[in-house]
């Protein structure tokens, strides 16, 4: 049967054919190029255990060729807004089994990340109320979501040496832990503004240690972790998320040009599962270029900008541009959260469901979370 594509005025047809062509990333064999994208959506306790719905979720959109499961804090010290999920304890890991589990039933692919807040972070946000570490007491700006409310933001511990190393064992043992769940692999979180993106960044990381200062020092603790969690879990089971145009969380990508290609450069000998290209432009010369140095695969996620609603056709034919300037395969972040057939809805042409822009997509309760219609129903 052919494929009737929702958006019949694409840039090239052939082009959009090929998100329904498997692909091998690492050790996982995708049936199709559509990833489901991480995206935080508040259904685990306050004390970062996966909620039985956050199963039943998951396991909704198993048609995607992969889903890469919401960000996922290693360490207490790693929360930034209420009830997000961990990856450091006994009843975190047991939540996340049940998560990959449900996937797995639907015959689809699970990877965790694993995301440390950094200074994105708070007190109230966490069960230790800890204060937030990071590269330097650099307070994040327009402050932070709490139960209690909007707060300022603290001003974050700045991390010793010892911290870096103990936060690297951290992200090692989270990926261990993730495997342990029955996830397929892991994804490192180096992108939006967390930790280890505040590394990368001047206007966080004011170091003047070996982890700061110069392109080389500022890429160190990121390529360590990945490092750590390749020898924990393997290559072909990690995968890298960056977000090189991405300014929020007040990241200054001034010298993105010179950051971004260091670090894919540092990595080039580990040959990881794939490298995951947060709100890509394709029409960038810097996308080019991280196309050129990346030799593996290459996931991009189209950037939408922050008009509402989506596109009509939820990102596909920027999806398709994407794919026209290199990427290997697309990840769509709302268009999956609204619509758990997307794969079949982008298949026959079918209308896609709105995302609810509510109060309810982020919380505890069923809606905008496991309510969206299928096309049978």
């Amino acid at each position: 049967m052919g494929v009737r594509f929702y958006a019949t005025r694409m840039t090239n047809e052939s082009t959009a054919r090929r998100l329904f062509e498997p692909i091998r990333l690492g050790a996982l064999e995708l049936p199709n190029r559509m990833v489901m994208a991480p995206m935080t959506r508040n259904r685990a306790t306050f004390e970062g255990v996966p909620l039985p719905l956050m199963a039943e979720y998951y396991g909704q959109r198993a048609s995607a060729g992969l889903i890469v499961g919401e960000a996922s804090t290693p360490s207490p010290y790693g929360f930034t807004y209420p009830e997000i999920a961990g990856l450091y304890g006994e009843d975190q890991v047991e939540g996340w089994r049940a998560v990959a589990d449900a996937v797995h039933a639907g015959g689809g692919l699970l990877v965790l990340q694993i995301e440390h807040g950094g200074r994105i972070g708070h007190p109230d946000n966490n069960p230790g109320g800890h204060l937030p570490l990071a590269p330097s007491a650099v307070r994040l700006p327009g402050g932070i979501h709490t139960p209690t409310g909007h707060q300022d933001a603290p001003v974050p511990v700045e991390m010793t040496e010892a911290d870096i190393k103990n936060t690297v064992g951290e992200f090692a043992a989270a990926a261990r832990n993730a495997r342990c769940a029955g996830a397929d692999g892991v994804e490192v979180h180096a992108a939006n503004g967390y930790l280890l993106n505040q590394f990368l960044t001047t206007s966080v990381n004011r170091r003047t240690d070996r982890y700061g200062g110069s392109v080389e020092n500022r890429i160190r603790f990121v390529v360590e972790v990945v490092e750590a969690v390749v020898a924990e879990v393997g290559a072909d089971r990690t995968g890298l998320r960056i977000s090189p145009w991405n300014t929020g969380n007040g990241i200054d990508v001034s010298d993105n040009e010179a950051v971004f290609p260091a670090l894919l450069d540092a990595l080039s000998h580990l040959g990881l599962a794939y490298l995951h290209v947060g709100r890509a432009l394709p029409g960038e010369p810097l996308f080019a270029e991280l196309r050129r140095r990346w030799a593996g695969p290459l996931v991009a996620n189209p950037e939408l900008g922050e008009a509402l609603p989506i596109p009509v056709d939820g990102g596909l034919s920027r999806g398709v541009a994407l794919l026209e300037a290199g990427a290997d395969v697309i990840a769509f972040g709302r268009a999956f959260l609204a619509n758990p057939d997307l794969v079949e809805r982008y298949r026959t042409g079918a209308a896609l469901n709105p995302v609810r822009e509510d109060r309810s997509m982020y919380g505890r309760g069923p809606e905008a979370y496991v309510d969206y219609p299928f096309l049978q129903a």
